[in-house]
């Protein structure tokens, strides 16, 4: 990666993090929510909602939808690389619609946290399914970061890893 590259993904996960830290001032701390989406804390079901509209909004082809859910500084990690929203916008988008179209995904119960002004969920899923020429059987990971807006929240960050279950 060259180096003005390199300074921009560092810029862009210290932007991230800097959100997710600076929202977690000590009473905020003792103060946490965490627990199950499906626990009774609230804020839990809106931002499954959000994730899960995401997600949706992907197998639905809608991408003004799914691009509405990502804040501006959104920074999405996938396989070892760093994308801002534009960049997704203008490539990798269109791949995990298609994607999202053609496997069916089986995930786990999304678990969230919430301190403050910031929320994290994460989950990991199957996935099973014809891509083109390629059969997918793949276990995942998926982290995202939300953050408040007014009264209701905006992906700030995503993580996803997979890796294939056929050996």
């Amino acid at each position: 990666m060259k180096a003005p590259a390199l300074r921009r993904t560092s810029t862009h996960l210290a932007a991230a993090f800097s959100v997710l830290f600076a929202a977690l001032p000590l009473q905020a701390q003792a103060q946490s929510t965490e627990g199950r989406a499906k626990g009774p804390a609230a804020g839990h079901e809106e931002i499954v909602a959000v994730v899960e509209a995401f997600h949706d909004a992907l197998a639905a082809g809608d991408s003004t939808t799914a691009l509405a859910l990502l804040a501006d500084d959104v920074v999405i990690l996938e396989n070892g690389r760093t994308e801002d929203k534009e960049h997704y916008r203008s490539g990798h988008l269109a791949g995990d619609i298609r994607f999202a179209q053609a496997v069916e995904r089986d995930r786990s119960e999304i678990t969230v946290h919430i301190v403050g002004e910031v929320a994290w969920a994460h989950s990991t899923h199957a996935t099973r399914g014809q891509m083109g020429d390629r059969e997918i059987d793949a276990q995942g990971a998926e982290l995202m970061v939300l953050g408040r807006v007014g009264d209701g929240w905006i992906i700030r960050a995503i993580h996803w890893s997979s890796r294939s279950r056929v050996q």
